[in-house]
């Protein structure tokens, strides 16, 4: 196995939480045993650093897609992971994405509604009507941080937490994800798009205290025509 420190970014480690840059391409669980997670190597991770025999409990909870990078949130006691749990069943976490889409956004700021469904088939959301059997409420806002080129930096703040919910609502309007070919992008992009996980604010669930998580986007936004910070 490789190296688990060698594979994980650690943001912020202390006896109940530990939060992680996640890398692109590297699912965040619930894959098969013979193939890397985040939850397999943090857990690989911690029993070295702490030479924990058995089984190592950690409890995800802010998953993030295969594709996308950012501050991913992990307990390390059941007590934790409950008390977190019901932080983001609350809505009392601050959850800031970025987005870079294909397109220029026309509006600074707006807010999206929709309603979601599984399309069990092609294993992806779609939207839909509010009625529909299975359908779910989706809500985010964002604002435009800078346009260039065809291409939109956006900032995002979801307000509910569905399944690719962010890929799906700014496809609905036009504006699909970079490299986000399965909700419509025309590029493909190595094992990655352009949706990172920037900024992630909790209650610590012990202490109580404000804790504020941040992480940088990978080197490949690097290529990304809008990512240098507008005047």
């Amino acid at each position: 196995m490789v190296p688990p420190r060698e594979q994980l970014d650690v943001l912020f480690e202390d006896n109940h939480l530990l939060a992680v840059n996640k890398p692109a391409g590297l699912a965040t669980m619930g894959v098969a045993g013979d193939r890397p997670s985040v939850l397999s190597v943090a857990k690989a991770y911690i029993g070295q650093k702490y030479q924990k025999q058995g089984n190592v409990y950690l409890g995800v909870v802010s998953r993030l897609d295969a594709p996308v990078t950012g501050v991913l949130l992990m307990a390390r006691t059941t007590k934790a992971a409950g008390r977190l749990n019901q932080q983001f069943r609350d809505h009392r976490v601050e959850k800031v994405y970025w987005a870079v889409v294909e397109g220029e956004v026309e509006a600074d700021e707006q807010k999206l509604t929709h309603y979601l469904r599984k399309d069990e088939r092609h294993r992806k959301m779609h939207t839909t009507a509010a009625n529909t059997p299975g359908a779910v409420e989706a809500v985010l806002s964002f604002r435009s941080l800078n346009r260039r080129d065809g291409q939109t930096w956006l900032e995002v703040f979801p307000q509910t937490g569905r399944k690719h919910q962010i890929r799906v609502q700014l496809a609905k309007i036009g504006y699909p994800i970079f490299g986000d070919r399965k909700y419509g992008s025309r590029v493909g992009w190595t094992n990655s798009i352009a949706l990172h996980a920037y900024r992630l604010v909790i209650e610590h669930p012990v202490k109580k205290t404000v804790v504020e998580f941040k992480a940088e986007p990978p080197p490949s936004w690097n290529r990304l025509k809008v990512v240098a910070r507008p005047e």
